[in-house]
């Protein structure tokens, strides 16, 4: 073994035999070097001899201190695994996070689906959506990108869905003299016309997906496109936070001021309980109950105290006055009406119909859930502690979530599917980026949705305590967004006027829409609701802006950002003495969080893999020997740098 390799393993073997012990004596860990260790177990010679550390080479250990430094931020980082306890509970919490924004969308979409009426089916409908959130929730972050995301309804589909349903007029009634069969034939016709909608708008999503659009893309975004992109998923949605948390500010605040007390002040201190293991048998151990649990614990406590206030009758009774909707029994019909089991299963509506202009109105919200999505998916990677995601893994995300939409579209939840900023800010809130919790998640929403009269018993949680949950965790995404700053220079004039132009039009411009939509008048109402709903969507404009003025205003790589954040993760163009240039089997090694569950091996083994853009083996794409040489020199790109992540190679060479 070389000198310099001998000081490279040096520490790597200390990590081993402190594993290795750990291992012997049953002694639980929290699973942070879980992952570190993967490569650094030991050999046990055939002869019986003494054990030695395997040799570690230079691309191995650069690609773990690149994983450590990352990791850093978290308690469990995206492939450890909590005890089995601890991940029921960290999953829970999850499943409260986003159970009113799931929730809410049934319940949104009841009187133009003609449900107010039938609360069995409503409850119906609200069953399938959880079930089909849960299957797509696994789906993704086992095959698809592969980070704790979790997916739910989405309310880029409601404009669309409202406008396609406002065609058809008023539902029957039963106050109208209609009756329940007439009604239900009425519901029937219309969900089905929504779900053609979904089924063909969302093949477009998975075709942009799977052919590695969306990756092609990602080579001209940067930290000035990705800033306001995320920053404005948080920024924008503070509406639907205040619309709940201000129907009784005094509960909301509770649950807020609970959350920043356990998450920020009581984070460092441990809460002694009773523990088991083989080596120390039954013993008292401290569990950092705060740090991991902060949302359950506050949304427990403010739950238990609306009960107490709506027992006693301190919370008005009329559906008009200020605080009702803190009451707990509001939703007590539905808790009463709903099924005690009921499986959802494909074409449950009847036959899905396709019509062009509901397909090509629905298609602006599946366009608007793709740029969200690409977001969530840099957000949830820097908060859980892995690198960003690399274009095959976009690629097979954006793709998944197409199929998603398809399965909704097919079950018939009346909505699709996308990912749930929430949890990405609850991943910030509690560290905890594993990711078995979201797959935890994934099946507690499909009991859920199987079992009715558990998922309507947590419709009784209050508003004021959702938006108080969701104040503190969007405010985690927008500060993700901001924190991608970091990298570029902010003494520049042009980064600034960048930034501040980008969020200030993607806030403007959305607001300006929503009040006047009657001013978008082309002539084509399709072609005017594709444009107000992107235009609504305020993390498009902003980020459009951002990428369209950083890929055009002139500026040097340092300025934009783009060297520091190839130094961030390991892809400095000069070494120096941390870090190397990073060699194809580093950022093997450094991504491996984005590689298959299983059959990594075949796909290795198989070349032609290499030309799948959703495959972790994709290679790029590359523009023939021929093509390259006929280009002017000022427009060939660096061949070093042709497939780093995220398209920080966007800088030319003469």
């Amino acid at each position: 073994m070389s000198e310099k390799a001998t000081e490279d393993a040096a520490p790597v073997t200390a990590v081993a035999d402190s594993a290795a012990n750990e291992e012997k004596t049953n002694v639980e860990s929290n699973g942070q070097d879980q992952a570190d260790v993967a490569y650094q177990k030991y050999n046990e010679p055939e002869d019986g001899g003494e054990e030695v550390a395997p040799e570690v080479s230079d691309a191995q250990a650069q690609a773990d201190a690149i994983l450590n430094r990352l990791k850093s931020v978290v308690t469990y980082g995206i492939e450890d695994n909590p005890p089995w306890y601890t991940t029921i509970i960290l999953s829970f919490q999850h499943f409260l996070t986003m159970f009113s924004g799931v929730l809410a969308i049934p319940l949104i979409l009841s009187e133009s689906l003609c449900l107010q009426g039938d609360l069995v089916t409503l409850s119906k409908v609200i069953g399938t959506i959880f079930f089909v959130s849960g299957l797509v929730t696994v789906l993704q972050s086992t095959f698809g990108v592969r980070l704790p995301i979790v997916q739910g309804g989405t309310f880029t589909f409601l404009l669309p869905t409202f406008a396609i349903l406002g065609i058809r007029g008023d539902c029957p009634t039963l106050e109208g003299n209609a009756t329940i069969t007439e009604i239900r034939t009425e519901f029937r016709s219309r969900i089905q016309e929504i779900q053609g909608a979904v089924i063909v708008a969302s093949i477009v999503q998975v075709v942009i997906g799977f052919t590695g659009i969306m990756g092609l893309l990602l080579r001209y975004i940067g930290p000035l496109a990705i800033a306001p992109t995320i920053g404005l998923i948080g920024l924008s949605l503070f509406k639907s936070a205040a619309a709940q948390a201000q129907v009784h500010w005094g509960i909301a605040w509770m649950t807020m001021i609970l959350i920043i007390m356990f998450s920020q002040y009581l984070e460092r201190f441990s809460v002694p309980c009773l523990g088991y293991s083989k080596a120390k048998k039954c013993h008292v151990t401290k569990f950092p109950v705060f740090k991991l649990f902060p949302i359950i614990i506050a949304i427990l406590i403010a739950w238990f105290f609306s009960f107490i206030l709506t027992v006693a009758d301190v919370f008005p009774t009329d559906p008009n006055a200020y605080g009702y909707k803190a009451r707990t029994d509001i939703n007590s019909d539905v808790l009463r009406e709903a099924p005690w089991f009921y499986f959802p299963y494909p074409g449950q509506w009847g036959t899905p119909r396709v019509t062009a202009a509901g397909a090509l109105g629905m298609l602006a919200g599946v366009l608007a859930s793709m740029l969200e999505s690409v977001g969530d998916y840099y957000a949830c990677a820097r908060l859980s502690g892995a690198p960003p995601p690399p274009p095959h893994a976009i690629n097979r995300g954006i793709g998944m979530e197409g199929l998603g939409c398809i399965l909704a579209g097919a079950w018939g939840t009346g909505n699709g599917t996308t990912s749930y900023s929430e949890n990405i800010g609850a991943i910030g809130i509690t560290k905890v980026g594993s990711r078995i919790v979201i797959q935890g998640v994934g099946c507690i929403l499909m009991i859920v949705g199987v079992f009715g009269k558990f998922g309507a018993f947590f419709s009784t949680i209050p508003d004021p305590i959702i938006g108080g949950v969701l104040s503190t965790t969007f405010g985690m995404v927008a500060a993700v967004g901001i924190s991608n700053l970091q990298f570029v220079d902010l003494n520049s004039p042009r980064n600034l006027f960048i930034i501040g132009f980008s969020f200030y039009v993607g806030i403007a411009i959305p607001d300006y829409v929503v009040a006047n939509q009657d001013n978008i008048n082309t002539g084509n109402e399709t072609f005017d609701q594709v444009i107000v709903v992107l235009l609504e969507t305020s993390m498009f404009v902003g980020g459009a802006v951002g990428f369209i003025l950083d890929n055009t205003v002139p500026g040097t790589p340092e300025e934009r950002g783009l060297t520091k954040w190839r130094d961030m993760y390991g892809m400095s163009d000069e070494d120096d003495e941390d870090f190397v240039d990073a060699s194809e089997e580093v950022m093997q090694l450094t991504l491996r969080s984005y590689e298959m569950p299983f059959g990594m091996k075949y796909l290795r083994k198989w070349k032609w893999t290499r030309y799948l853009p959703f495959s972790p083996t994709f290679a790029g794409f590359h523009v023939p020997r021929r093509v390259k040489q006929a280009l002017p020199k000022g427009c060939r790109k660096r061949k070093a740098h042709d497939d780093i992540p995220m398209g920080q190679s966007g800088e030319y060479v003469a």
